[in-house]
């Protein structure tokens, strides 16, 4: 690593908080990183519950945050920490590599994104490099952040003298639909929040799709954080 990484690395000490419902996972973890110099684990919770009200008291630079809790997940955890606590920076481990749950942590407010694979060196510099404020994305989900940045909105629309409506006229039922697409979740949860059935979940995706010129879900969720057409 070049001096100019090792400095950009170098940093006052970073307090850490591990929410991880596997306690394996969380001893592993915590007697990993805090031989790393700089890094100080200082709390670990086996629930988004309990994590939150850690975070509270400790007012850690990073959260390390699983995806896949019980009762409260990951993402929602993550909206409620950003709203508790905007300083400190969230940094999403887990076993997911879809590029919705990429999508969807970015959305709510998650710093990096790690697969749980990553050798503990480079997870303690992703640390360092959140608790600067970096954006991080594991490289191997790296691909899906692309879609972050699709072609010109509406090329082809505009090019054939289409003037859309960027809400696109969305009813209140299609917008409960976009929040919940932002959210990573698929027809069948989207289906089962909603109490419909999934072939009206998937028709309303579909409208939404439409209505907001775009080719597929990801893109609607991508051009709802831009244009805020949805509350995180």
């Amino acid at each position: 690593m070049s001096a100019q990484a090792n400095s950009y690395f170098a940093t006052d000490e970073v307090k850490v908080v591990i929410v991880e419902d596997y306690k394996l996972t969380r001893v592993g973890l915590r007697y990993a990183l805090n031989q790393i110099e700089n890094i100080n684990v200082v709390a670990e919770a086996e629930s988004a519950e309990e994590g939150i009200e850690i975070i509270k008291k400790e007012n850690p630079d990073v959260v390390l945050m699983d995806l896949g809790l019980p009762n409260m997940n990951g993402l929602e955890a993550t909206i409620k920490i950003k709203e508790i606590s905007p300083d400190t920076q969230v940094v999403i481990l887990t076993s997911h590599d879809r590029e919705e749950e990429v999508l969807a942590s970015l959305g709510s407010g998650a710093t990096a994104y790690c697969l749980k694979d990553i050798d503990p060196k480079a997870l303690s510099d992703v640390i360092k490099c959140a608790a600067k404020g970096a954006c991080w994305i594991d490289p191997t989900v790296a691909k899906l952040a692309l879609k972050l940045f699709p072609k010109p909105e509406n090329a082809e629309f505009l090019s054939k003298g289409a003037n859309p409506d960027p809400k696109g006229h969305l009813t209140e039922r299609e917008q409960e639909v976009l929040r919940l697409l932002v959210q990573g979740r698929s027809n069948t949860e989207i289906a089962k929040e909603l109490i419909v059935s999934v072939h009206t979940a998937k028709a309303h995706v579909c409208s939404i799709l439409q209505k907001l010129c775009v080719d597929d879900r990801v893109q609607a969720a991508v051009k709802a954080i831009k244009e805020g057409l949805v509350k995180a």
